[in-house]
């Protein structure tokens, strides 16, 4: 309480590749084991010209490695050395973080247990592998849209509550449509050019110090 007034409870949506890692994870594993060609692929995601399915699915056909590599692999992606000071404050102050990826749970799973954080509900693609084969699921996929694997606006509206401030923190593509249901943004790199593009209202930041910063 300040002031006589009873703080407002926040939610914060938070994007995990190149948001809280300091880079993107599937960027990463795609260039350590596909072969050549999956630049084209990704550049025709970029463009808008494929949807996240598809570009997965192509994507793996050319790759070339197990489950146990691309595990080992992943421990080595370093996070946001902010991050678990502000998992730690916004707990105290009895805030809700969720974390929303249209990257793959495999990845989250590793990387967060990688540096000793078990305690943050995520939701994102799932990594199937099957007889040396890897392919994206999408359990939260809008096929109406199908856009992204995993609709993070869908799953915003879902968790969000009406007395409680929505704050997204994101930097990418899969981001542009849920930062336009949050009260407070926070956006950097591509995500910060579309929300000055488009007139929404978002606070640059460069690492989790900035959100810190913020909240004090």
């Amino acid at each position: 309480m300040e002031c006589g007034r009873v703080r407002m409870k926040k939610i914060f949506f938070i994007d995990f590749d190149g948001t809280i890692t300091l880079e993107d994870s599937c960027f990463l594993m795609v260039k350590r084991f596909s072969g050549s060609g999956w630049e084209e692929i990704n550049e025709l995601w970029e463009k808008g010209e494929l949807g996240t399915v598809e570009c997965a699915n192509r994507t793996f056909q050319l790759f070339d490695g197990n489950m146990e590599e691309l595990v080992q692999f992943l421990k080595q992606v370093p996070i946001d050395s902010y991050f678990k000071a502000f998992i730690s404050i916004t707990r105290k102050m009895g805030d809700e973080i969720y974390i929303l990826s249209d990257g793959y749970d495999i990845n989250i799973k590793t990387i967060l247990e990688e540096n000793d954080i078990d305690d943050v509900l995520f939701y994102s693609n799932k990594l199937l592998y099957s007889d040396g084969v890897f392919q994206i699921g999408c359990p939260y996929h809008n096929h109406h849209c199908g856009k992204c694997g995993n609709c993070k606006t869908t799953l915003l509206k879902r968790l969000c509550k009406e007395d409680a401030q929505i704050i997204y923190i994101g930097d990418g593509t899969s981001d542009q449509c849920p930062v336009k249901h949050a009260d407070v943004v926070f956006a950097k790199k591509g995500l910060l050019t579309y929300c000055q593009e488009n007139d929404i209202n978002a606070k640059a930041y460069e690492s989790f110090r900035d959100i810190l910063d913020w909240l004090e």
